[in-house]
C-alpha cells in the first residue's frame, strides 16, 4: 500500500523533472516566454498549490501534534524553504513581466531566480525524502498514514486548483519533450 509520504515523494519526482527543464531553459540560447510563464504556472499551481498545500495544511500540522516543533527543527526548515521558493517564483514572474515589456536584460534575472529555485528545491526535496519523511513514517500509525493519504487525494482533486495533478504532469511532459527530448510514456507529451 502506498503511504502518505510516498505520495509526496511521487510529487517530488515530477517537481524534479520540472527543475531539470528549468535548468535546460537557463542554458538555452532561445527562450520562449510562454514556456517561462508555464513554468511559473506549474510551480504555483502544482508544486506550491497542490504539493506544498498537502505538506503545510495536512502533514506538518499532524507532525506538530506528534511533538515536532514548527518553530525550530525539520518542519520549521521546510516551511522556511517553501517561503524562500515562493520568493524565487515571485522574482521569476516579475521579471517575465519586464521581459514582455521589452526589457531584455530581465532574462538574466529570470534565469538567476530559476537557478536559485532549482538549487533550493533539489536540497529541499533531498531533506524531505531522506530525513523529514522518514521521521514522519516512524511517528505515524498505519491508520494515520491512511487518513493522510485520503486527505492528500482530496487536495489532488480539489476544485480550488486550476487543474488536476495529471494535467500538471502532462504540462511537465510537454516542456520536457521540448527541452529534454523526453517522450512521455503516457502519450501525453
Amino acid at each position: 500500500m502506498t503511504t502518505a509520504t510516498q505520495n509526496l515523494e511521487n510529487d517530488h519526482v515530477q517537481i524534479l523533472r520540472l527543475i531539470e527543464v528549468m535548468e535546460k531553459i537557463t542554458g538555452s540560447a532561445d527562450t520562449d516566454v510562454d514556456h517561462l510563464e508555464l513554468v511559473v504556472k506549474i510551480i504555483r499551481e502544482f508544486a506550491d498549490g497542490l504539493h506544498h498545500a498537502k505538506e503545510e495544511k495536512i502533514l506538518f500540522p499532524l507532525m506538530v501534534q506528534k511533538g515536532f516543533s514548527n518553530e525550530s527543527g525539520p518542519v520549521a526548515v521546510m516551511l522556511h524553504d517553501h517561503e524562500e521558493g515562493r520568493n524565487y517564483v515571485k522574482g521569476m514572474a516579475e521579471h517575465i513581466s519586464l521581459l514582455k515589456q521589452g526589457q531584455s536584460s530581465a532574462l538574466l534575472s529570470i534565469y538567476a531566480n530559476m537557478l536559485g529555485y532549482s538549487d533550493l528545491l533539489k536540497n529541499h526535496i533531498a531533506k524531505e525524502n531522506n530525513v523529514l519523511f522518514r521521521m514522519a513514517d516512524k511517528a505515524f500509525t498505519p491508520a494515520e498514514q491512511e487518513s493522510l493519504l485520503l486527505d492528500f487525494a482530496k487536495v489532488d482533486l480539489s476544485a480550488d486548483n486550476q487543474g488536476s495533478k495529471d494535467e500538471y504532469i502532462a504540462l511537465i511532459d510537454k516542456l520536457a519533450s521540448v527541452y529534454n527530448g523526453y517522450k512521455s510514456k503516457t502519450g501525453l507529451g
